[in-house]
């Protein structure tokens, strides 16, 4: 795909229809001198350059890729009419678009009948299905995986109910038998199970959680904003995952997803999707100047945000279109990376310098040098991630690092001498499906790195 020519076409389909309702002066307060233009444009390109190569193999570190062409383009086109999705009468095309969008992630999910829409991120799609949980279960809190991410603690706080951290096994997933006794105490109605913790790409056992929902009452709400794709590839093959946590999504009762981080969307762009469309109550307001061109339900009556860029919903729709939400379309884009996990865990496996922290679930590594402490393992992995940092391009990579605690790596069959109460282990996120032709690069300058570090 020929980025330049579809961006210039964009442009110039978007003029073209601007020029239909005739011509009129731009005022000349917005007018700007070319040269003007060129100074702060040259300034602008020359201070992006300060930034890690997300687009490149070599950068695999955190959860970060550049959009897909297509998303670049279907949000340049609409961007250029700025579209409001809250209202129809801010963006009609648009807001039937991330309806179609949104139906089309809920079937991905295998929702039937449903209530949802985009948000501007995960957190605000959690924070719309914790607002709809206390709603329906007030003065319960809310309980969730001590490895979740910490947007949970966050809007419980700023919804003003009590979260309860649990227990994780010795894979990072909840523990349903520490769940259970917190259930017992009844001060529970919602948990959040997690398709994918950001930490580690572990997947809680939802499957096994829904008996739980029918024995103590509970809403269960599934945080897929990292994992929720790969149920496109949810089928137990080699280069596939597990199944049965994600079969089980469509029988909770709402789930979060981000399409700008394996869905090739620009942030922002998350989702969340309620089981019951009847939650749309909870949402209900009014205003004296919007949702008077069409009695049909405009988005912004069931959302908690209320000016959203159209141009998300544009892009999400476009990228839709030519990469379906189907094990064959963006199923085969996360299959290389799922594959380069699993690889890249065979040859820590038989490394002399790193060894695998656990079995990667999704397509996050997690690793660390094989040494004797504690001490010596997050020096060890803070020097190898700065100095993959600091070299020069064409020998750089980037990685993060994990923080863990010594019992966390017995539990994980590592003997290790915790000589500091935590440590630094080193992760990557191979998220971008040209991580798999590079891995043996990549595996190889790391160990490098390990090898002058040590």
């Amino acid at each position: 795909m020929d980025l330049r020519r579809w961006v210039n076409a964009a442009v110039d389909e978007i003029t073209a229809w601007q020029h239909t309702y005739g011509p009129y002066d731009r005022h000349a307060a917005l007018r700007v001198d070319d040269k003007a233009f060129a100074d702060a444009f040259g300034e602008l390109t020359s201070r992006l350059h300060d930034n890690y190569p997300f687009f490149h193999p070599r950068y695999a570190g955190q959860m970060l890729k550049p959009p897909h062409p297509a998303a670049v383009v279907g949000h340049l086109a609409a961007m250029l009419i700025n579209p409001n999705n809250h209202a129809l009468d801010g963006g009609p095309a648009t807001a039937r678009m991330e309806r179609e969008a949104v139906d089309a992630l809920a079937t991905m999910f295998g929702f039937g009948q449903h209530l949802g829409h985009l948000t501007t991120s995960g957190t605000v799609a959690n924070l719309e299905a914790l607002f709809v949980a206390r709603e329906i279960h007030p003065g319960k809190g809310v309980a969730h995986s001590a490895d979740a991410h910490y947007t949970h603690a966050r809007m419980c706080h700023l919804l003003g109910v009590e979260s309860f951290p649990v227990a994780t096994d010795t894979a990072g997933r909840m523990d349903l038998d520490a769940l259970e006794e917190l259930l017992r105490t009844g001060q529970v109605g919602t948990v959040v199970l997690t398709a994918g913790t950001t930490g580690l790409g572990a997947i809680d056992p939802i499957h096994e959680a829904l008996a739980l929902r029918e024995k103590y009452g509970v809403r269960l709400h599934v945080d897929a904003a990292y994992g929720g794709f790969f149920t496109l590839i949810a089928d137990d093959t080699p280069d596939g995952v597990t199944a049965a946590p994600y079969r089980a999504v469509p029988h909770c009762d709402s789930v979060v997803v981000d399409p700008h981080k394996h869905g090739l969307q620009p942030y922002g762009c998350g989702a969340v999707i309620f089981a019951d469309p009847a939650v749309g109550r909870f949402y209900q307001h009014d205003s004296p100047y919007t949702y008077f061109t069409s009695a049909e339900l405009h988005l912004g009556e069931i959302s908690l945000e209320c000016s959203r860029a159209g141009a998300a919903a544009a892009a999400l729709w476009l990228t839709q279109r030519l990469l379906p939400l189907t094990p064959d379309g963006l199923g085969a884009v996360l299959r290389p990376g799922r594959r380069a996990a699993l690889r890249w865990t065979e040859l820590l496996e038989n490394s002399d310098l790193l060894a695998p922290y656990q079995q990667p679930e999704l397509d996050i590594v997690t690793y660390l040098p094989r040494t004797g402490r504690l001490s010596e393992i997050d020096r060890i992995s803070a020097a190898v991630m700065e100095a993959g940092m600091s070299a020069h391009p064409d020998k750089a990579v980037f990685l993060a690092t994990y923080g863990v605690e010594g019992r966390a790596l017995a539990d994980r069959g590592h003997q290790i001498e915790a000589d500091v109460p935590t440590g630094r282990i080193l992760r990557s996120v191979l998220m971008k499906p040209e991580s798999e032709n590079w891995l043996d690069a990549l595996h190889g300058r790391v160990e490098e790195l390990t090898a002058a570090t040590g």
